[in-house]
């Protein structure tokens, strides 16, 4: 029969373990948590906890498949999970004889279960990359509750040279634990990434001057009478410059979305949820001289009978090399048109409602042009003053007496 002993179960103390006879080390500081040393050398570590008045015993793993850190942070979950009267694992029976639902099926799940149902196709297709390119093949095949987080960090490491794309992976990463939280598949506040460090990514911020504004301006008044781009194609470059709007929201825009009387657009299915957007005499002025396509519910409409355009990159490319604009993205409209409207006096909560922002930082990447606006003002105001004060000032005639004084 086996000797039960408290120690503290460490990766020093299971590798230099050595017994005559089969023994379980209960752990001092984890109660429940266990290690049983066979005398042929096999190790396994299990847990041991009373629920609803009975004893209720698992195997978490054999050390060599597990180590000591991993055994106890998995035996932390699956305590919590016995004492809760459910199942040692949240895939597999209590015989402890499974290794539990693995990153790589939590995966799959989550995919198919809440990102393909409650998201946009842009991000389905951004998840789908991430997952398959880089967390799959490096954490797939690790059990969901012996997830640490020093692996985490690891993954993260390895693709320090590109921030944005490691910033991304974690985050996909914590939604799913934080949905296999909600489906119950683990005990609430065990995300290996919560509040994980991300690495500081650097913000392109380009914003167009008056006079790129002018010369953009008749380069695309030239391309729509000499062709070779399509009018659509120039309308819809035509209305992000004067909307703020996001690319998808004027390439997804439909007719039944346009209200010339009212001189707004609703957008139905905008990033952050439906919302109207103001238009400008200008920008009407655009939609209303834009010729409609039969049988096309789409305002840019692309080659492809009964489609909208989807792309338009290409048409970007040709209209920024002849403005000689080719450090501007197409995003950089948008940053633009928050310039403008800061420089003309918009607060920051006005304008992040006019770009359908949802939350204040967003709009706060704007604040530092928003103080370049308030001194400008300033300057102005101050300038305007002293013109007033020193207007009447009679010159001060300085005798040659005076200066040799």
């Amino acid at each position: 029969m086996a000797k039960l002993l408290h120690r503290s179960i460490s990766r020093r103390m299971v590798e230099e373990l050595k017994v005559e006879k089969d023994t379980v080390f209960w752990d001092r500081d984890l109660p429940g948590f266990g290690l049983r040393a066979y005398e042929s050398g096999k190790k396994v570590y299990i847990v041991q906890t009373r629920a609803r008045g009975k004893s209720k015993r698992a195997t978490v793993g054999r050390h060599g498949v597990l180590t000591a850190d991993q055994a106890r942070r998995r035996a932390t979950l699956m305590i919590a999970r016995l004492k809760a009267g459910k199942e040692a694992s949240a895939a597999h029976s209590a015989s402890g004889e499974q290794d539990g639902l693995t990153i790589a099926e939590l995966a799959e799940r989550y995919l198919n279960d809440h990102v393909e149902v409650r998201c946009k196709p842009k991000t389905v297709t951004l998840c789908r990359l991430l997952l398959s390119n880089h967390i799959i093949p490096t954490l797939g095949h690790v059990p969901v509750e012996a997830l640490e987080r020093k692996q985490v960090a690891e993954l993260h490491y390895r693709l320090r040279d590109r921030p944005a794309m490691a910033n991304h992976v974690v985050a996909t990463l914590s939604r799913m634990f934080n949905r296999a939280e909600g489906w119950g598949l683990i005990p609430e506040s065990t995300n290996p990434c919560r509040a994980f460090p991300k690495y500081k990514t650097q913000k392109h911020e380009r914003f167009l001057t008056e006079g790129e504004f002018r010369r953009l301006g008749r380069v695309l008044s030239d391309a729509a009478h000499e062709g070779g781009i399509s009018v659509h194609a120039v309308a819809a470059l035509r209305l992000l410059m004067l909307t703020g709007c996001r690319r998808s929201e004027i390439l997804g825009l439909r007719w039944t979305d346009v209200d010339l009387e009212a001189n707004v657009l609703h957008l139905a299915d905008s990033k952050t949820g439906p919302r109207a957007v103001p238009l400008s005499p200008a920008a009407a002025r655009v939609l209303s001289e834009l010729p409609r396509v039969l049988d096309n519910p789409w305002v840019i409409v692309s080659r492809k009978r009964g489609e909208h355009l989807r792309n338009i990159n290409q048409p970007w490319e040709i209209i920024r090399r002849r403005a000689k604009l080719d450090d501007v993205r197409l995003h950089d409209l948008r940053h633009s048109w928050a310039s403008r409207a800061l420089a003309l006096g918009e607060s920051l909560p006005m304008i992040g409602r006019l770009l359908g922002h949802t939350q204040v930082e967003t709009t706060a990447r704007y604040a530092h042009l928003a103080r370049d606006s308030v001194k400008e003002s300033a300057a102005r105001v101050a300038a305007s003053i002293g013109a007033d004060m020193y207007k009447h000032r009679e010159p001060v005639e300085i005798t040659r007496h005076q200066a040799s004084s």
